[in-house]
């Protein structure tokens, strides 16, 4: 299912959430009080701006007394979704964001890969997948760097790990060309890059990812990931703890100015293993 289909699904899902909510005779207020949510996100689900996560769903139609509908509904939306069931939500909030803090301890965060890389990755994890089926997946994870595109895309801050410049995937070549996408990026100022060196020792996120999301009238989340699982944070208490560990490891961090030379460095040393093999 294309991004715009999924968009038309979950307009549908806000809209029947409206029709079932006044059907019970209650406000969107109300019905956020029996949900223990703002009277705004409860709008924001109806206008399709936000989309509620499964355990939300099911909330609703204990809430609705609608016997499951809503939970069958998300369900067949996650089902038809280009992404894990465990990202959906997610990807989602990507498009409203409007602060993406990212820290990745190996790989190049996926709004940052090139094509070639993303490809690397997808047959690493699913070697026997047929060329379409990887095709398919890296479109949807392309598709979802049109955030950083528009004049009012999101202010974008990675942290990078050292690690994630010198694993080789998918080989020297493709490792320039997706390091050099990084650094064009820089210079075209549409994200900050720092590089946490080997020689920062053990950090606050070693061995993970975590994304932080900031919105315009939303509270602010972060996902984290581990195996074929993802974990959407928005406990504020949470949240802020993952704030303050993502400062201290951009606080370890090269500086932007540092943290490029590094990355083209990078780019030529690969470029000319490539040439040599």
């Amino acid at each position: 299912m294309t991004n715009a289909s999924q968009q038309v699904g979950w307009e549908f899902w806000g809209s029947e959430l409206t029709n079932r909510r006044e059907a019970a005779g209650l406000s969107q207020a109300e019905l956020g009080r029996r949900l223990f949510a703002s009277r705004a996100l409860v709008c924001r689900f109806e206008s399709a701006e936000r989309r509620p996560r499964l355990e939300m769903a099911i909330q609703i139609d204990e809430a609705l007394n609608t016997d499951g509908f809503f939970e069958r509904l998300y369900r067949k939306l996650l089902e038809a979704s280009p992404y894990a069931s465990y990202f959906a939500a997610a990807a989602d909030l990507e498009r409203l964001a409007t602060k993406i803090c990212e820290f990745e301890s190996m790989l190049v965060p996926g709004l940052l890969q090139t094509s070639a890389y993303a490809r690397a990755l997808m047959l690493a994890g699913s070697p026997l997948a047929s060329d379409e089926h990887i095709e398919e997946k890296v479109r949807a994870r392309l598709d979802r760097a049109a955030v950083l595109k528009p004049a009012d895309r999101p202010a974008y801050w990675a942290v990078l790990h050292e690690a994630v410049l010198r694993v080789p995937v998918g080989g020297p070549a493709v490792m320039a060309e997706q390091l050099e996408h990084v650094a064009r990026l820089v210079h075209e100022r549409k994200i900050l890059v720092q590089v946490l060196p080997f020689a920062a020792g053990a950090f606050s996120f070693i061995g993970k990812m975590v994304t932080l999301m900031e919105f315009e009238d939303a509270p602010p989340t972060a996902y984290t990931e581990g195996v074929y699982s993802g974990n959407l944070l928005d406990e504020p208490a949470v949240v802020r703890h993952v704030q303050q560990s993502y400062d201290l490891a951009r606080a370890a961090a090269l500086s932007p100015e540092a943290s490029l030379p590094l990355i083209e460095s990078m780019v030529e040393d690969y470029k000319q293993c490539a040439s040599t093999t």
